[in-house]
């Protein structure tokens, strides 16, 4: 049914008088004769007749060499006819269609019809290759026999080797030196040659744009070409075809460069224009979302790295032009929510699936909480876009995931350090499943703790809980979205220390071997390191927690010091969890001396112009200061 719908919109298409004077290059198929038209030139030639797919006309253009109009700033009404590339993209030279199918728990969970596209389950575990493979499929000769370049470290690179190999096509694909060798191993497996370069991803993309002019080659760009865009579009073709349209009521795809929301977007909303397309992102890689509010492309200063498949600094010029006109809304998700969706998708699939790939499952989580009214309306597609998770992150998914689907709650808790306090306290969580517990004595009056245990609504039973221990004295604060308790202050309980002038920083550096180490030479200074909290997380950026004692006198040559780090940090002087759990009050003027005086090893004179007064509490302090633990480094 799904089949003739399209076949007939195909055809009114087709028959229309279109105002379109040229598209992408390409070299034609072997029945076609090759004409050296100019970029953007009209050139129409019948498509190859495809297996489940109506048979109409391609506008095309020959020359792939340099960008179309569209794509190099110039101002025109001519833009690719979309609906045609698509249906003349050639990925099933390559790949099957993939499943759409229903995810019944979270269905049920979600009490609405919630579908999956099986991206995943392309030949290299990622929708990237259909894109890839239309690109190389519509190189002309000479461009095919000269080679092809990319430079990537996921998803893409792994489909340019493979439609390379399967064209036969000599493939270079660049990688930061500090691509996991899993993946770097795989694109040669595919027969690629491989090009280790840079420390990070921008110096991988001088090298490849050195490379490109040094041995004329092509370079395959994963998102901001219309081939690209057109072969990422068969994505809603199948979804059309393998669902009743007037059911489907939403259709949900991750967002990093935009080739693939747009190509979807391109198609669907020809077809059945009343689908929704929704975008989704994360939090803090958002290019899209502030792009399509300020109406024009907005560059990132950095971007979060967990889902880093679609971890991207600028949109590409074409995908933004067209989610500016067809995209409906977009939805921002946090990383525990990506981790929740994780599980969710293991659940009913059996399949690990990479952050970026989990990133629609959690976007349709989150629009449906935010529009509940949408629930019961028509089926939610949301694109499983891929599945090449690093294997030393499951640890941290497994740790965020019920923060993310808020089913578990991170709280901190001041009791009595008296007996029967803890006996207490667990009363009124139970009989809610308490699954972490972290206390160390550091008070001789009151006792900190983190706990964190199971809930049915997060938004009832912690409030409840609160309350019920605030009746017996107890001081208790959900914790559940504060990153520094997350990821460090939990693993730091043990008390409060007396430090002077103490800020507080987060920083985050590119995990890679000896990084910890640099990190460390990186931060050689003459302010003291008072406290240091790291933990890999099986992530691609190390995540350290520093408190350093700065004289207010300092404060202009330390905070020069930061901007020449190349770290990004993120000051955390003022968050409640160092207030209220890390930091104490102390005699800061006596203290402060004794400290500089063992790290110097100068002896203290407490006669020189200290009040009788200062005299009897360095007596009483100076035994129990201790030297923190990096002045000895």
């Amino acid at each position: 049914r799904n089949q003739k719908k399209i076949e007939n919109v195909s055809s009114h298409v087709a028959q229309a008088t279109l105002t379109h004077k040229g598209s992408p290059s390409t070299e034609p198929h072997s029945s076609r004769q090759t004409r050296p038209t100019p970029a953007m030139a009209t050139a129409p030639v019948s498509a190859p007749v495809l297996p489940d797919f109506p048979t109409g006309k391609a506008i095309l253009e020959t020359s792939t060499s340099s960008p179309s109009r569209h794509l190099n700033g110039v101002k025109s009404v001519e833009v690719p006819d979309y609906l045609k590339l698509i249906l003349s993209a050639r990925v099933y030279e390559i790949m099957e269609k993939t499943p759409l199918q229903k995810a019944l728990n979270l269905s049920t969970k979600l009490n609405t019809t919630i579908l999956i596209k099986r991206e995943d389950l392309t030949p290299v575990f990622s929708f990237k290759i259909r894109g890839a493979y239309n690109k190389l499929a519509n190189l002309t000769k000479a461009e095919k026999e000269a080679g092809v370049i990319a430079c990537s470290a996921g998803n893409h690179a792994q489909g340019v080797a493979m439609a390379a190999k399967h064209m036969n096509v000599k493939a270079t694909i660049v990688m930061p030196l500090a691509t996991p060798a899993i993946k770097w191993r795989n694109v040669r497996r595919l027969g690629a040659e491989v090009v280790l370069h840079g420390n990070d991803f921008e110096e991988a993309k001088i090298e490849c744009a050195r490379l490109t002019r040094l041995n004329g080659l092509t370079n395959i760009p994963p998102y901001d070409d219309p081939y690209v865009i057109a072969g990422q579009g068969t994505i809603g073709v199948e979804i059309l075809q393998q669902w009743p349209l007037d059911e489907i009521r939403t259709i949900f795809a991750c967002v990093g460069g935009g080739g693939l929301i747009a190509g979807i977007a391109s198609y669907v909303k020809r077809i059945c224009p009343q689908i929704k397309i929704v975008g989704v992102e994360t939090v803090d890689a958002d290019a899209m979302a502030k792009s399509l509010a300020s109406g024009k492309r907005e560059e990132l200063k950095e971007v979060g790295l967990f889902a880093d498949g679609a971890a991207v600094r600028l949109v590409g010029e074409e995908p933004f032009r067209i989610a500016l006109e067809l995209v409906d809304d977009m939805v921002l998700v946090t990383n525990d929510e990506i981790c929740a969706a994780i599980k969710d998708i293991f659940e009913d699939t059996r399949s690990i699936c990479e952050p970026a790939g989990a990133l629609s499952v959690a976007g349709v989580r989150k629009y449906l909480e935010l529009h509940p009214e949408e629930c019961g309306k028509g089926a939610h597609v949301a694109i499983l876009s891929g599945a090449n998770m690093n294997f030393d992150r499951l640890r941290f998914v497994a740790e965020r995931a019920e923060l993310g689907e808020k089913t578990e709650a991170f709280c901190s808790v001041i009791i009595p350090e008296r007996p029967g306090s803890f006996v207490k306290m667990i009363s009124h969580i139970a009989p809610r499943a308490i699954t972490e517990f972290s206390y160390r004595y550091s008070d001789p009056d009151r006792a900190l703790i983190y706990t964190s245990f199971k809930v049915t609504d997060l938004r009832v039973d912690v409030p409840e809980i609160v309350a019920n221990l605030a009746k017996d004295g107890m001081e208790a604060r959900d914790i559940s979205d504060n990153e520094v308790a997350k990821s460090h202050a939990r693993y730091l309980v043990g008390g409060k220390s007396h430090v002077l002038n103490e800020r507080l920083f987060r920083f985050e550096f590119p995990e890679r071997p000896g990084a910890l180490q640099r990190f460390l030479l990186g931060l050689q200074i003459h302010w003291n390191v008072s406290l240091f909290h790291y933990r890999n997380h099986g992530d691609d950026m190390g995540k350290v927690l520093v408190g350093i004692q700065v004289p207010p006198q300092d404060y202009k040559a330390f905070d020069a010091f930061l901007k020449q780090l190349e770290y990004r940090v993120v000051e955390e002087t003022n968050n409640e969890i160092r207030t209220r759990h890390v930091q104490k009050a102390c005699t800061p003027t006596i203290e402060f001396q004794e400290m500089n005086r063992r790290r110097r090893n100068i002896p203290l004179c407490i006669d020189n112009g200290l009040s009788n007064k200062s005299r009897r509490n360095l007596r009483v302090l100076a035994p129990s200061i201790r030297i923190p633990l990096l002045t000895l480094f």
